[in-house]
């Protein structure tokens, strides 16, 4: 038994190591090229991941204080004059 299983582990592994260019299953094309490309892809570039799949970690840390910049979206609503903090009022006094 255990001489079957090993038999059996060892050409699984050697199956692994085959390489052999991809083709399409017989009777069957290549998929066509999209909407707008000048020619259809081919099996590596089909293959590749797209650099959104594994984007590549940025490990910098904040190195020194910066002041920020003003921004010109952060504005207070609409309905809350300048200077003035809006109160909530199911909070009440402090």
């Amino acid at each position: 038994m255990k001489r079957a299983a090993w038999l059996f582990l060892a050409s699984t592994l050697a199956a692994c190591g085959l390489r052999q260019p991809l083709e399409p299953p017989p009777g069957q094309s290549r998929p066509v090229a999209p909407g707008m490309a000048r020619r259809a892809p081919t099996t590596e570039e089909m293959l590749a991941q797209p650099t959104i799949a594994r984007p590549q970690r940025v490990d910098e840390l904040l190195r020194r204080s910066e002041e920020r910049e003003d921004d010109r979206f952060d504005l207070p609503p609409p309905d809350v004059p300048p200077g003035d903090v809006p109160v909530n009022p199911d909070e009440g006094p402090e």
